[in-house]
């Protein structure tokens, strides 16, 4: 945990999308308590005409660049820990592969311990199976 998915328009090369992905998770290892090996990651790429987002919403104007990252993440962090990691996924990706700030969108999805299986059938987060 986390389940990351990060959604962006076609065209980039695969090591445009690598670069996300890497940062992405050294960001979720430095602040967000996630360990070593904890890797679970999917790009999805979408041509224009399925690819919509709101260019200027709340003030920040966006490109077609835009990377939208989603999460989903145990409910187990505080408020501040979540803003640290924002802040640090943007210091990632700003540097590799070069983003924009405007250009990374980012969306925790939080559920309880038990809605995770990680393999042969068992919530491995739960200590006592049904």
């Amino acid at each position: 945990m986390p389940f990351t998915r990060v959604s962006l328009r076609s065209g980039k090369s695969a090591a445009h999308r690598k670069a996300i992905l890497e940062g992405i998770y050294r960001a979720q290892r430095m602040v967000f308590d996630v360990p070593e090996d904890d890797r679970f990651m999917v790009v999805n790429e979408h041509d224009g005409p399925d690819f919509w987002y709101g260019a200027d919403y709340l003030g920040i104007h966006r490109s077609d660049d835009l990377v939208m990252i989603q999460m989903t993440v145990s409910n187990t962090r505080p408020l501040a820990k979540k803003q640290a990691l924002y802040r640090e996924i943007v210091a990632q990706l700003t540097k590799d592969p070069g983003l924009r700030p405007e250009d990374i969108f980012i969306n925790l999805v939080e559920v309880v311990a038990e809605n995770w299986s990680f393999g042969n059938g068992i919530a491995q987060y739960v200590s006592e199976q049904s």
